[in-house]
């Protein structure tokens, strides 16, 4: 990759060695582990999936996850994380492996997917998915999860855990909020996919492109969220998951009381306000 990889995962290092993620403006930092690599650049971090060629999930490569969005959570200067497969898988991820979801292994694996759950839904950073092959059980909820998708013609998204006996935990939670519950009654239900075409139509996938203008459109949606004031990123996508399911008054509420309790005491809020009067770009200073 030209610079020097930091071995981290197999237990070679703590979590703690994960905080450091190198000087921002520096050359792009590169932290492999044993099935995702995590590449660090001034505002933006990259989670490949690396396991050929489906990107089959055990609970070993779903701690990895984890730990490496965990690792983002206090680093204010990194804007957005991106979720991809490695160029040498064929799907985005083909969902949880057999073995991991014997009953015998379903609580370790389950509770180790719920953390993969729980780091991204904690992360202040706004987390774009990218989908260039299918999403599959396990991968799916994965992808889902991700406040932005951007996808090829080539995606595929599908929960068929209903023909193997069982049921998506996570997806029967996720997929409402995204596609409607009626369209996620027959997905769930069925185990039939959806078409790319039909996932953006709903409003599951964010950018359809083709194959050849995915890294271009993933540039364009990176560039515009990392414009943004961090801090203000952050209570944003903190309203916006905070207020899903409350009744409208108290969603309001709240929206209300973090604007005018938070929102407002930051400087880049000010800034903003000012840049507006005076008819010029806002210099953030993320405070």
């Amino acid at each position: 990759m030209g610079d020097p990889e930091v071995e981290i995962g197999a237990g070679a290092k703590s979590e703690t060695d994960l905080l450091f993620l190198g000087d921002e403006g520096a050359a792009p930092r590169y932290f492999s582990f044993q099935y995702i690599y995590l590449q660090i650049t001034d505002t933006v971090a990259r989670l490949t999936l690396n396991r050929p060629p489906y990107n089959v999930l055990t609970k070993d490569m779903m701690d990895e996850i984890a730990k490496a969005i965990e690792s983002l959570h206090e680093q204010p200067g990194i804007r957005a994380l991106v979720i991809q497969a490695s160029k040498e898988c064929t799907a985005f991820s083909a969902g949880v492996a057999v073995e991991d979801s014997r009953p015998d292994r379903a609580f370790q694996t389950l509770e180790a997917f719920q953390r993969v759950f729980n780091s991204m839904l904690e992360i202040s950073k706004p987390v774009v998915t990218v989908v260039n092959g299918p999403a599959i059980g396990g991968g799916c909820e994965l992808a889902a999860l991700g406040d932005m998708i951007v996808a090829t013609p080539k995606a595929r998204f599908a929960q068929p855990e209903i023909r193997l006996g069982v049921y998506p935990p996570l997806a029967a939670v996720i997929l409402p909020y995204a596609i409607g519950h009626k369209r996620s009654l027959e997905m769930i239900l069925t185990g039939e996919p959806l078409s790319a075409t039909e996932a953006a139509r709903l409003g599951l996938v964010n950018r359809l492109v083709p194959e050849d203008k995915l890294e271009e459109e993933v540039e364009k949606v990176l560039g515009r969220v990392t414009a943004q004031s961090a801090p203000v990123l952050e209570m944003a996508k903190k309203v916006l998951y905070e207020t899903i399911g409350l009744p409208l008054s108290e969603a309001l509420r709240k929206s209300a009381d973090i604007y005018l309790n938070q929102l407002m005491d930051l400087k880049d809020a000010q800034e903003g306000l000012r840049a507006a009067v005076e008819q010029r770009k806002p210099v953030w200073k993320d405070k």
